[in-house]
């Protein structure tokens, strides 16, 4: 009976052919028979958190960096712990699948009180509360467990979305004579006629411009156009620019990339390389307040050329059943063919604020950090100050960009890079994360020493929450953190080989550096900046939120 195949190991092995080779989580009584399944299983490693919130944190991290991820937690007290994690997942279009160990069928069926529930005997409240977070709910049954695995899974891959699989006890132990095996990818539907009307219109827009430019945004990536479009900038000569959130998208020492683009909020030179042309495709792109600086976007809808993930729009013109992919295919020969039409623009890139002689700020320490990073990291950006700086950051090349500003939960960052890190263990990872931020989500740190990992950590001390601050209330005691002594917590952790340091100056910060480069290893340094410094985006950012709350 012990070798028996059962529906647990069903589940891992298709895991495991969707491209997940390590599972988050936190154990609990009704998903404790089914882990000695995950410890068994040959392709699935086991990483245990601190609690499910950092669990769901960390399985976003890792499918932003893999592709897709998974976690798994206990009924009612663990998964409405991972709840907020995996409502950012859905917001920003994460792939990620929650598995949640249930009451056995035998208990749930008889009504009976059990702990973890609400005590109402009904055992359907928590599934019901995912939904509007998840594109694919499962609850298992002997009859529907293997269909239903595969389903998700497949609503999970081809939504970019994360999906819900209720997993009782007794059914994850139920043996099955049918293994595992890869399946396709589902395919969206696709018209060549809408294709064929689709390139006339572009046509028509494209031939009557000047000049065209490219933005897009975190959509590209998230349905693998990423490479396809690199492809297309290089051998078209199209000023682009990307969104926050879609930053990382292409190569940020090419010619042509004019930056991260932020509505009235962007460097003049971002602006006009992207507003200033007759058409402008847009690849991927939400407009969303924060990234746009409270929607101060000039792109108009007649001047554009809007790419889906499965639809497109030339001006008014809407057209469906286009797969992102093949319209960015026809769009790089359309423009490939026309481009010698088209008026030349040189990008004009825009530099770093300059430091200040003797003063320790914002403008110094981003001056640093740009020198830091290298080729292949992954920047980890926390929401505040640390992502809206890092917008004017020039990526070196191969640069991966992770950043949470459409659900915008503080703390996201420490555990997803967590998360980041064991999906690229290879690969440096850099966190930039506030003071404010930190205290959220700090057991993270716990568990990225228990595992060895060695990203560097810059948590940015500037006395509590400085968005708010800058939003509303900046005096107020509610806008005040509890002052940590935060060099000693990777000692507390049980970080024994992990470097700290504090910084206070330039020149405190450029040694940190340097010996923080010198081995990988952990290194966590905290970075003291003044309360009310933040940067020039981030400051068009706030008084755009401050409007708006006050209902203007």
């Amino acid at each position: 009976m012990d070798n028996q195949y059962t529906v647990g190991d069903y589940l891992l092995d298709r895991l495991s052919f969707s491209g997940i080779s390590e599972l988050f989580g936190v154990p609990g009584d009704y998903n404790l028979t089914f882990l000695d399944s995950v410890i068994n299983h040959q392709q699935i490693t086991w990483v245990g958190c601190t609690n499910e919130l950092n669990a769901a944190y960390g399985a976003d991290g890792y499918a932003r960096t893999k592709g897709i991820g998974a976690l798994l937690t206990t009924f009612g007290v663990g998964e409405l712990s991972a709840l907020n994690g995996i409502a950012g997942s859905f917001a920003e279009y994460v792939p990620v699948i929650h598995i949640v160990g249930a009451p056995a069928l035998a208990s749930q069926c008889k009504g009976e009180l059990l702990h973890h529930t609400l005590g109402d005997g009904n055992f359907g409240h928590f599934m019901r509360m995912s939904q509007p977070v998840s594109v694919a709910q499962a609850a298992l049954t002997p009859e529907n467990a293997l269909s239903e695995i595969d389903r998700v899974i497949e609503e999970v891959l081809y939504h970019s979305r994360p999906g819900y699989i209720l997993l009782p006890s007794d059914v994850a132990a139920l043996p099955v004579s049918t293994r595992a095996h890869a399946l396709p990818a589902r395919q969206p539907p696709f018209s060549p006629s809408s294709l064929d009307a689709f390139v006339a219109a572009a046509e028509t827009q494209l031939r009557g411009a000047k000049r065209v430019s490219l933005l897009a945004d975190f959509l590209a990536d998230r349905f693998d156009v990423k490479a396809a479009l690199e492809e297309w900038m290089e051998e078209v000569p199209l000023p682009h620019a990307t969104l926050l959130m879609g930053k990382g998208l292409f190569n940020e020492q090419q010619t042509n990339f004019a930056g991260t683009y932020s509505g009235a909020g962007s460097a003049a030179s971002t602006r006009e390389a992207i507003e200033g042309a007759d058409v402008v495709i847009n690849v991927g792109v939400k407009f969303t307040d924060t990234i746009t600086a409270g929607f101060t976007q000039q792109l108009p809808d007649g001047k554009c050329i809007d790419l889906q993930p499965f639809s497109a729009r030339v001006g008014d013109q809407i057209f469906h059943q286009l797969p992102v992919a093949k319209t960015v295919s026809v769009l790089h020969r359309l423009t490939a063919e026309l481009a010698s039409g088209w008026q030349s623009y040189t990008v004009k890139r825009t530099a770093l604020p300059a430091a200040h002689e003797g003063h320790f700020g914002q403008y110094e320490f981003w001056q640093q950090i740009q020198d830091f990073l290298q080729p292949g990291d992954i920047l980890v950006a926390e929401q505040g100050t640390a992502c809206f700086g890092a917008a004017a950051l020039n990526l070196p090349e191969d640069c991966q960009f992770v950043v949470q500003p459409l659900w915008g939960s503080i703390g996201f960052t420490l555990p997803a890079a967590f998360g980041v890190q064991i999906a690229a263990p290879a690969r440096r990872v850099v966190l930039l994360i506030g003071d404010g931020s930190a205290q959220l989500t700090l057991q993270g740190l716990g568990a990225a020493i228990r595992y060895g990992l060695p990203p560097v950590i810059f948590v940015i001390n500037n006395d509590g929450y400085t968005v708010e601050r800058a939003i509303h209330g900046e005096t107020q005691r509610y806008n005040d953190i509890a002052q940590w002594n935060w060099t000693q917590f990777p000692s507390a952790f049980g970080g024994k080989d992990v470097f700290t340091a504090r910084a206070d100056s330039p020149q405190a910060l450029k040694e940190a550096i340097e010996k923080a480069s010198a081995h990988r290893q952990m290194a966590w340094i905290e970075v003291v900046l003044p309360k009310m410094d933040i940067p020039e985006l981030l400051s068009s950012v706030t008084k755009s939120l401050a409007k708006r709350n006050s209902g203007q």
